[in-house]
């Protein structure tokens, strides 16, 4: 992937905020707008929110039109996904990217969960977007994480540090970060929408999965080759993972580092993203 200086938002920049996966109405996204607004962004909603079928925000063919006038709109600057969930699988082929190619990187696409499918097709189409929490969920977020993504948002840079639970000998390391939700790149292996993790930097997180099925992707992944040419594996959250009666034997981090035990490459836990 190419590599790209973000400027960031500034005042008066215009964030829509809109759904393409799961529901969500205006009530539930205020605290989201009265905090973008307080940085000096305008906000706007697209037709998505407070639409409702069944589980979604809206029918398809809605979400494909909400998602395509936000993309094809000079006046919006970034798109905040408003939840995950399950989704938006269902309008990616229908999208067509041209008008946002033509933008990146002036247009930022926000969100993670279901969002990974957006992130590794835009990832694969060599265009950059910022993995991020959604707006609904903004009441359980921290202060230190709502700094940081006012830090990403606006593009001033940030150390992280972490546990070097791994004992990784001190280096210097550049290049592209790819990946996001674990459960959804391993969809997503075999489609026009896997990401090229070649000379990247994978990061992967997930939530509420057993373990074992944390084992099965992450073969997967290695057995489809994109293990093999990593600059590192960043691992965030590995959240509230699920076991049966009988234990699988090896948690979500002894499992990651059995399967790379045999590549030359940092991996690194506990990265604080995806949690």
């Amino acid at each position: 992937m190419r590599e790209y200086t973000y400027t960031g938002l500034k005042s008066n920049d215009h964030v829509r905020i809109l759904c393409t996966a799961r529901s969500a109405v205006q009530a539930d996204l205020r605290p989201a707008h009265e905090l973008l607004e307080s940085w000096g962004l305008r906000v706007s909603y697209g037709k998505t929110i407070g639409a409702i079928n069944h589980q979604f925000g809206g029918t398809t063919s809605l979400r494909i039109t909400d998602f395509q006038d936000a993309l094809n709109d000079e006046d919006i600057d970034a798109i905040w996904i408003a939840r995950g969930g399950y989704g938006t699988v269902q309008i990616i082929d229908d999208v067509d990217f041209s008008a946002f190619a033509k933008a990146n990187f002036k247009k930022l696409i926000i969100g993670y969960s279901d969002v990974t499918i957006l992130h590794s097709h835009l990832q694969k189409m060599d265009l950059t977007s910022l993995h991020s929490f959604m707006p609904l969920e903004l009441k359980d977020k921290s202060q230190s994480c709502i700094d940081s993504f006012k830090k990403a948002l606006t593009g001033h840079s940030q150390s992280i540090s972490i546990t070097n639970d791994n004992n990784i000998e001190p280096q210097e390391l550049k290049g592209c970060v790819v990946g996001g939700n674990l459960s959804i790149l391993y969809s997503l292996l075999g489609s026009k929408s896997f990401t090229n993790t070649d000379g990247c930097f994978l990061f992967i997180e997930d939530i509420d999965e057993y373990v074992y099925h944390i084992e099965r992707m992450m073969y997967g992944l290695k057995r489809a080759g994109h293990l093999d040419k990593l600059k590192g594996l960043i691992v965030g959250g590995m959240t509230d993972m699920r076991d049966h009666k009988i234990p699988f034997g090896k948690n979500a981090v002894e499992i990651i580092k059995d399967i790379t035990a045999s590549y030359h490459y940092p991996v690194i836990f506990n990265f604080p993203a995806g949690i």
